[in-house]
């Protein structure tokens, strides 16, 4: 490692306070998808004071901004994400689920840490930049409702990404490694039916009732399930049933529809069935609908040179180290869910990765995979869904992962966000913020880097961006 390099990440480190700081705050704010006010407010506060022009409110997002350094190119993209979870409020630091606010926001996926682990990368590049005087930009990007809002993919519409010569992320995890292999397409419609109340016993006939669309629409479903691809999932939850009284027949009544595919081609031509299904909903009951576009997200473009770059540079850098109390509390946090003979990893499907990670895990006594990961090179899927797929088919992507909480941990769930303002916690955003900030220096050092990267991008995407937002669409939250 250069002393440029060097340097950059002794700047993490002198503003590891700061970092962690925002990751708490933004842990205690707990904002839902697209309404992280104080959050971005936060971000872009942060930014500005370290020297960063910062853009509000870019694509016509409220909550989303920009906040850049530098001049010329490679232009690095470095991904915040910042947005909560509803129903998962928890004390920090706790082995018993206790809830700050029963019923509250909570940060059940990390994106708290996520958010202040970018900012801590920009950080970084940005002393490199300042330093060196070298030609490139850094631009931190704050990305709004990825639990349900799809900032990324509205951005990838306006054709944001395009602007950039890579861009990096991280997430919070069980275990440290670059990730690679591809995930599900998504995409979110609701359907609000509308019907005619009327005495459900005196006067039925005169009633249309809502309730029945919705009833019928998710039958039609079901029957729908027989003939899809067999890696497409459909699920669904029923947002307003009709009211309380039976005896009423319902005049307004919905259902959210998540469709997801492993290819967004599949997804979007699955979406336009669910679509006729709704259409003879209504039809046979006399009703009409609205229908009210979500969100929409693309399947991931891996990109196998930058997850090499990401797994030298977290080789290099190595995992957090954690004191015995940190480890205690960990085993003791793992005591409140089943992991047994769980293997962690991208590659854990493949029987030779999941032995050498099992071989690694042997060498600990603790909960926590307090060691580097192996990089996996082969197919590997992932059933969730991500925006930041969006961003890999207009730019070459790489994702990280950082251990921030213990082994085969379950995702969205308090046990998370206890882990979110601990000192696991903290010792994730600092480390993720280093091996992000030492691979982007690596990118505007080494152009032979972005070039293999780019070589590969173009021939994945050579098929072409299906963009899953429609031109009319804007970012909303479904109504409940």
């Amino acid at each position: 490692m250069n002393e440029k390099k060097q340097a950059a990440l002794a700047a993490i480190e002198a503003s590891s306070d700061l970092v962690t700081q925002v990751s708490d705050a933004l842990w205690g704010y707990a904002e839902l998808s697209l309404q992280e006010y104080r959050s971005a407010a936060l971000l872009c506060e942060a930014a500005e004071k370290e020297g960063f022009t910062v853009e509000k409110g870019i694509c016509g997002i409220e909550t989303a901004f920009s906040a850049s350094y530098g001049h010329g190119k490679p232009v690095i993209g470095i991904l915040a994400e910042y947005d909560a979870l509803a129903g998962l409020s928890q004390q920090a630091g706790q082995t018993e689920k206790t809830p700050l606010v029963p019923g509250g926001t909570g940060h059940g996926c990390g994106h708290n840490m996520l958010g202040a682990g970018a900012l801590s990368a920009a950080i970084g590049v940005k002393q490199y930049l300042q330093a060196t005087g070298a030609s490139g930009t850094v631009i931190l990007f704050g990305c709004p409702g990825e639990e349900g809002g799809a900032a990324k993919a509205f951005m990838a519409r306006e054709k944001l990404w395009y602007g950039l010569d890579a861009a990096l992320t991280w997430h919070p995890a069980d275990c440290s490694e670059a990730v690679t292999g591809s995930s599900n397409a998504c995409i979110q419609v609701q359907y609000l039916f509308h019907g005619v109340a009327a005495h459900a016993a005196g006067c039925p006939e005169k009633g249309r009732s809502a309730l029945d669309a919705v009833t019928l629409m998710n039958l039609g479903v079901e029957f729908l399930r027989e003939h899809m691809d067999g890696k497409a999932r459909i699920h669904y939850c029923v947002t307003n049933g009709g009211g309380v009284s039976p005896n009423v027949v319902p005049a307004e009544a919905s259902v959210l529809y998540m469709v997801r595919c492993d290819q967004v081609k599949k997804a979007l031509a699955l979406q336009d069935r669910v679509d006729k299904i709704a259409e003879g909903a209504a039809l046979m009951t006399g009703t009409t609908f609205t229908r009210k576009f979500i969100d929409g997200i693309a399947e991931t473009i891996p990109n196998h040179p930058l997850e090499a770059l990401l797994h030298k540079n977290l080789t290099e850098i190595g995992v957090p180290q954690y004191t015995a109390e940190e480890l205690a509390f960990a085993d003791k946090l793992a005591a409140t869910f089943d992991a047994a003979g769980y293997v962690p990893g991208c590659g854990q499907a493949d029987p030779a990765y999941a032995a050498q990670v099992q071989a690694l895990q042997a060498q600990s006594s603790h909960a926590m995979n307090d060691f580097v990961m192996p990089l996996f090179t082969g197919d590997a899927f992932c059933a969730g869904s991500t925006d930041v797929g969006d961003v890999s088919w207009e730019c070459p992507t790489a994702q990280l992962y950082i251990a921030a909480w213990p082994n085969g941990c379950p995702g969205h769930s308090w046990q998370n966000v206890s882990c979110g303002a601990s000192s696991l916690g903290h010792k994730a955003v600092v480390q993720a913020g280093k091996i992000l900030c030492a691979s982007a220096i690596d990118l505007l050092e080494q152009p032979a880097l972005l070039e293999a990267a780019k070589a590969e991008f173009l021939q994945r995407t050579a098929a072409g961006y299906d963009c899953p937002i429609p031109a009319d669409a804007v970012p909303v939250i479904p109504e409940l």
